[in-house]
């Protein structure tokens, strides 16, 4: 394009907006400006290049952003796999991207993979965090996903272990440390990414508590029970290495057990007591009803759980239907 044909595009897009006499001091500036300036045409594959560029600056940029609020490595991948997704799948520059194209995108996720509309909101709320960040630096100047609402869902209650469930778990478990796993998780709710994360040095027996760093970097107190202060002290005295971990594995050179290893612990032992989808954070779930049905405050349990809004522990703690027909029966019938 030449500059006499740009300055006469600039010009005519901008004549509804100004009087003759203003467009000519535009033209004017404009020829002064673009006097000693080369325009080149951009090819479809340079801009392309380029769009991608700006596209993964973004990404990467708002996954720092991430990172030093504290999300955990697993919620940044997260976002980034299905951030990387939607602008793969559309093929458009991140700021080109309409609300028509994210509603569109989320319709045939669904359909494609047949997914519910717990996993639909997830990833809804993946791109409104993600759009809301460019439009608060200033990147976007509205971020498309504005006016696309929570996506609603069946309340579904959530299976939670019974006694019986935890004694046959107990039972089943052939060596002190997988015990002693099972025990601190009934006992303290702790979140399965704190659990990796503990050291020895982070127990208080004589307490019977110990500090985990939650959600944010934020650290609590949570407590554990007598059995478990036991088989905790039983397995480290049995353990012939110097790692620092609390729990590593049984073979050389004795590592820090991962998330995914202590997932595939329970969820063995699940599978041999035939107790139904046994993993990490059912036991925290558990200890949560467990809590409420035994009378704790609703605020100690939120607190107990590291949780910031007491929405999310009613979420978690599913009341005894059998309590409540009690309850029923002492104060209205």
């Amino acid at each position: 394009m030449e500059k006499e044909e740009m300055i006469l595009t600039i010009t005519n897009e901008m004549s509804n907006n100004l009087t003759n006499y203003q467009l000519e001091l535009l033209k004017n500036v404009l020829i002064i400006k673009f006097q000693n300036i080369e325009i080149t045409v951009l090819t479809d594959e340079i801009k392309k290049k380029e769009e991608q560029n700006t596209n993964e600056k973004f990404i990467n940029s708002f996954l720092s952003a991430k990172e030093i609020e504290g999300c955990s490595q697993r919620t940044i991948s997260y976002y980034k796999e299905n951030i990387q997704r939607l602008i793969s799948k559309l093929e458009k520059p991140i700021k080109g991207i309409t609300t028509e194209d994210i509603r569109n995108y989320l319709s045939n996720y669904k359909e494609t993979n047949n997914c519910g509309s717990v996993t639909i909101d997830n990833i809804r709320r993946v791109f409104s965090s993600f759009f809301a960040w460019l439009e608060d630096e200033d990147y976007i100047i509205k971020s498309p996903v504005r006016r696309i609402h929570k996506v609603k869902a069946a309340s579904i209650i959530k299976e939670t272990f019974t006694d019986e469930n935890i004694e046959k778990m107990r039972d089943e478990c052939k060596n002190i440390r997988n015990l002693a796993i099972i025990e601190l998780l009934i006992s303290t709710g702790m979140r399965v990414g704190e659990l990796v994360n503990l050291n020895i040095e982070d127990i208080n027996f004589e307490d019977r508590s110990c500090i985990v760093q939650g959600k944010g970097n934020k650290q609590r107190e949570v407590y554990f029970d007598a059995r478990t202060k036991i088989h905790l002290m039983q397995y480290l005295n049995i353990r012939k290495d110097d790692n620092k971990a609390l729990f590593v594995s049984k073979n050389k050179p004795h590592q820090r057990l991962s998330i995914s290893g202590i997932e595939l612990i329970v969820r063995k032992i699940g599978v041999k007591t035939d107790v139904n989808r046994v993993h990490p954070h059912k036991f925290r779930r558990t200890l949560a009803t467990m809590a409420i049905d035994k009378g704790m405050p609703i605020e100690q349990v939120q607190k107990l759980l590291g949780h910031v809004k007491i929405e999310t522990t009613m979420h978690y703690a599913m009341v005894n239907q059998n309590n409540v027909k009690i309850s029923h029966r002492k104060y209205i019938g």
